[in-house]
């Protein structure tokens, strides 16, 4: 299921209807039967999995539900929520890497229900504001042709290249431009070297 609850809502599992964490959440929740692997699908386009204590102790079938996870044909942003407590702290290390280097998805660790609602709510509620867990993708893959033949303007390195780069589109762009558009990205003494350039 891809559907986006409204603003101020959650759509949760229906499995975790009777939980702490569902006790302590503090926005409205919308009950679903058939959710798919997620446990919670937000309005900002972000869905959860939890990770609970008790999986990551009974052994590596967690593994093969986050495999699904991220499998799973989905349109929405995937967070893991992880419990990390002094009882699973020592598998907290092979489970990181599973989630992130493995399948590449976003763990964020808890201490337990509790924790989880109130970062879910902070989500929820902070729809206006950008979302700090929401990775940024890149529009356009980088050019190293071109982040060469930037670098060899005088005064500028990689750093700046990059920032010259990320700001104009092509570049015939970048030497279309004043060097007043272009000191606010690299400073005034670059901006006229780049334009005599």
């Amino acid at each position: 299921m891809n559907a986006v609850p409204p603003y101020g809502h959650v759509i949760a599992s229906d499995t975790w209807r009777n939980s702490a964490l569902i006790q302590s959440l503090k926005v409205k929740i919308l009950f679903e039967n058939e959710l798919g692997v997620a446990d919670f699908h937000l309005p900002n386009k972000a869905c959860i999995l939890y990770v609970s204590e008790c999986d990551i102790i009974a052994g590596n079938c967690y593994k093969r539900k986050l495999v699904r996870y991220r499998n799973a044909s989905s349109r929405f942003q995937q967070l893991v929520l992880v419990e990390s407590t002094g009882l699973s702290e020592q598998h907290f290390s092979a489970v990181q890497k599973f989630v992130v280097l493995d399948l590449g998805l976003t763990l964020l660790p808890v201490s337990g229900q509790t924790e989880a609602s109130q970062l879910i709510t902070q989500i929820v509620q902070g729809e206006g504001r950008e979302n700090p867990f929401r990775r940024r993708t890149s529009s356009r893959p980088l050019d190293p042709l071109a982040l060469s033949l930037v670098q060899q303007v005088p005064g500028v390195g990689r750093v700046k290249a990059l920032a010259l780069l990320q700001h104009f589109s092509s570049i015939q762009q970048l030497c279309n431009t004043t060097p007043t558009e272009l000191e606010p990205i690299v400073g005034q003494v670059v901006a006229q070297q780049v334009h005599t350039f």
